[in-house]
């Protein structure tokens, strides 16, 4: 899939943002603060990065 070159939360911004959660003990407000999200964007990446890895903050489908 084609990233918007001005995304704010690409595949390596999202590692960053769980990781700075999971591994720097973050907490998901102050994550969304730093990342410029809200902190039920940064739950949703978080407990994908749990599930599946860095793999799971790769870009998905939107199609039914």
């Amino acid at each position: 899939m084609d990233t918007h070159k001005n995304a704010p939360l690409t595949p390596k911004g999202r590692e960053a943002m769980a990781r700075s959660v999971v591994d720097g003990g973050l907490s998901k407000a102050a994550a969304g603060r730093q990342f410029n999200t809200t902190a039920k964007t940064v739950a949703k990446w978080v407990e994908r990065f749990r599930a599946e890895g860095v793999d799971g903050l790769r870009d998905r489908s939107s199609r039914p």
